[in-house]
C-alpha cells in the first residue's frame, strides 16, 4: 500500500483571491512504513506573499525569486502522487489551492482526487477525539510526539510529522517493547511467555451486594419488557 503524506504552503489564506502555493513537501509510506523518498519544492507564486503567510513559514519572495513555477513541475509532482493514497491534514486548504493551480494549466490535468484518493487526518482527528483541540501540535503533544524542532511552518517538516501522527493515531500502540524485558538463559529454549506466572487473586463478592445486583437486574428487566439479557431468558 503506498501512501503520500502531502503538505503545502502558501502567499495567503485563499486561492479563490489569488493566493498560490509556495511550497509542496511529499513523504513516502509503504505498508505503513516511512520510506527515503520525498517530493519537496519551492515555487515562485508570481504574486507577493501576504506579511501573515511570511510570519508563519519564514518564505519571502526575494528567496522564491529564482524558483520554478507550478507550472513547471506540475507533471513531476502528479507522477509522484499518481495512484496513492494523499494524506492531508486539513485537506480541503491543501487540496482547494492544488486544484487552483492544476485549473490555471487546463482542463486536461483535471483535480488532484483525479490522480489519487485522499484521507484527511483533520477530520479522522475529529472523529476520534471529539470535542478537543485537533491541530497538527495538539496531536503532537496527545500522541508524544517530538516536534520541538519546529519553530516555523515548513512543508516537508510538516509533511514528516503528520506522517508519525497519522501512524500514531490509526495503528494504535507502535512500539510493543518487548525489547527491554530479560531474555531467557542461552540454551534453556524458554521463551519470554512461558515463565511462571503469580497466582491470580480471587476476589469474592458480598452477598449483600449480589442480592442488590439481582434487584438491579430484575428491575430491568420489568422496565425493558423482560428483555434483559443479564438474567439469561
Amino acid at each position: 500500500m503506498r501512501q503520500i503524506v502531502l503538505d503545502t504552503e502558501t502567499t495567503g489564506l485563499d486561492p479563490a483571491q489569488g493566493h498560490r502555493i509556495i511550497e509542496i513537501g511529499c513523504v513516502e509510506l509503504i505498508d505503513r512504513r516511512l520510506t527515503d523518498n520525498r517530493y519537496h519544492v519551492y515555487l515562485n507564486p508570481e504574486r507577493e506573499i501576504d506579511q501573515g503567510a511570511v510570519d508563519v513559514h519564514g518564505i519571502d519572495n526575494a528567496f522564491l525569486a529564482d524558483k520554478p513555477k507550478f507550472a513547471d513541475v506540475a507533471d513531476d509532482f502528479l507522477a509522484f502522487v499518481e495512484g496513492s493514497e494523499v494524506i492531508i491534514h486539513n485537506a480541503p486548504f491543501d487540496v482547494g489551492f492544488i486544484d487552483a493551480e492544476l485549473a490555471r494549466l487546463g482542463p486536461e490535468y483535471g483535480r488532484l482526487e483525479d490522480h489519487c484518493t485522499i484521507f484527511d487526518t483533520l477530520a479522522f482527528a475529529r472523529r476520534k477525539h471529539p470535542g478537543q483541540r485537533n491541530s497538527l501540535d495538539a496531536l503532537c503533544k496527545r500522541y508524544q510526539i517530538d516536534n520541538s524542532h519546529r519553530e516555523l511552518h515548513g512543508a516537508l517538516l510538516d509533511a514528516e510529522i503528520l506522517a508519525s501522527v497519522y501512524l500514531a493515531m490509526t495503528g494504535g500502540q507502535i512500539a510493543l517493547g518487548l525489547d527491554s524485558l530479560p531474555a531467557a538463559a542461552p540454551g534453556t529454549g524458554a521463551r519470554r511467555h512461558d515463565r511462571p506466572r503469580p497466582a491470580l487473586k480471587r476476589i469474592t463478592c458480598p452477598e449483600t451486594d449480589l442480592e442488590a445486583h439481582r434487584r438491579r437486574l430484575q428491575a430491568i428487566d420489568q422496565a425493558s419488557g423482560g428483555r434483559c439479557l443479564w438474567l439469561g431468558h
